[in-house]
């Protein structure tokens, strides 16, 4: 692994990150922090409440998308930021642990809006340490 958790790579208009890990859950918890860290600052939030969410599914693609848009969702519908991500998956379920706050303007500092989590250019390559995902901003 390069021993950061992802990077931004270059596109036109929208946000595509590529995420590293040593496994397919790390490499999932690396894609969620991405997720948040282009949302917003991530250095000030406390990861003080916990919250748990849970997809199921076999397509590596189609986990990877339904498991970052569940996080856009509660990002835009609960206003909080997660930064912290424990991983499961047994082939058949995700399971996620997360730990985040609510947003608190006077303390975190948003970066940019994120409307959709794509299926363009999507790549899910565990055995080669990453997943590619792109954000519609």
């Amino acid at each position: 692994m390069t021993g950061k958790k992802y990077e931004t790579l270059e596109h036109t208009a929208d946000i595509m990150i590529k995420a590293y890990g040593d496994s397919i859950e790390e490499c999932f918890a690396n894609a969620a922090y991405g997720l948040f860290d282009q949302l917003a600052d991530l250095k000030d939030v406390r990861p003080s409440k916990d919250y748990r969410i849970e997809i199921e599914g076999k397509e590596p693609e189609q986990l990877l998308v339904d498991f970052l848009s569940e996080l856009l969702y509660l990002f835009d519908t609960e206003l909080i930021l997660l930064s912290e991500f424990d991983i499961k998956y047994d082939g058949e379920m995700l399971v996620a642990n997360a730990k985040g706050e609510p947003i608190d303007k006077k303390r975190h500092r948003m970066k940019q809006a994120i409307k959709a989590v794509s299926y363009h250019a999507i790549e899910v390559a565990p055995k080669k340490g990453y997943v590619q995902v792109l954000f519609d901003a």
